[in-house]
């Protein structure tokens, strides 16, 4: 990685306190250590989407998204799977920043991983995920893909990574997004 920081805002499609997903997002972090500043997003006070309410304003909790997104060099998501799918917790959270001016997703640089206790580590719902963020003229990060299969058993109770292998492969894309980056925006490192 190159010594110039970046500014990554790191979202996980999930809520649970001990979610492999923010686990991952903390590996990140602590592996980017001073090459990029992480802000870790909270997606738990987001209220359902609704068009009455988003009629009435949009809610503190999306505008804050939205300036965090605004203000970030960069996004780095991780995502459970739900049947087949990102965590409806994500996808409302993206359908509210959809419906906000400036959108926030235009032209950023985005990475994605996941982890799952399934074999197939939430690949389904990094594909879904790149095709609703492509709506939104998001630029994602193409290769390497980390898809976290059998989190359980790679993560220990405290949420700490035990398996060297993973913690290779979220090093390898974080390293991937600072390049694109820095790529996409050059002026600004």
């Amino acid at each position: 990685m190159t010594s110039a920081p970046f500014k990554v805002l790191a979202i996980s499609g999930s809520l649970r306190k001990s979610s492999f997903n923010s686990a991952a997002l903390q590996v990140a972090a602590d592996i980017a250590g001073g090459t990029a500043e992480f802000t870790f997003a909270k997606l738990s006070g987001i209220p359902l989407y609704d068009q009455d309410l988003r009629d009435m304003g949009v809610p503190e909790a999306v505008e804050t998204l939205q300036q965090q997104i605004l203000e970030a060099d960069a996004i780095l998501f991780s995502t459970p799977e739900y049947n087949y799918s990102v965590s409806g917790v994500l996808k409302n959270t993206i359908d509210w920043l959809s419906r906000v001016e400036p959108q926030p997703f235009a032209d950023k640089p985005v990475a994605v991983m996941s982890a799952s206790m399934s074999a197939f580590g939430g690949a389904r719902a990094q594909y879904d995920l790149r095709r609703i963020l492509i709506y939104l003229n998001a630029h994602f990060v193409n290769k390497p893909e980390v898809m976290i299969s059998f989190a359980h058993k790679k993560f220990d109770e405290s949420g700490q990574l035990t398996d060297a292998d993973t913690r290779k492969f979220i090093g390898d894309l974080v390293e991937a997004l600072a390049k694109w980056t820095r790529r996409l925006a050059p002026e600004d490192f």
